[in-house]
């Protein structure tokens, strides 16, 4: 497996781990009890790992571009 089709496996990974996280922070939004401080905390906590997920996708993506122009 070379560097490159590594690289693509992880942005694939990583943005589906976003689209995962996201679709859950969808869902706690939906549910009755958001406005509970527990479930503020919960969607607070399901956005920051998105960010970060966002951020390892997006730094992954330009990796993979270098790698990939041989």
């Amino acid at each position: 497996m070379t560097l490159a089709n590594l690289l693509f496996v992880l942005v694939l990974v990583s943005a589906f781990a976003t689209l995962l996280v996201m679709f859950a922070g969808v869902l706690s939004m939906a549910r009755e009890d958001a406005d509970a401080p527990a479930g503020a905390r919960l969607g607070n906590r399901l956005m920051a790992w998105r960010v970060r997920l966002q951020l390892v996708t997006v730094l992954l993506i330009p990796l993979w571009y270098l790698a990939s122009r041989d």
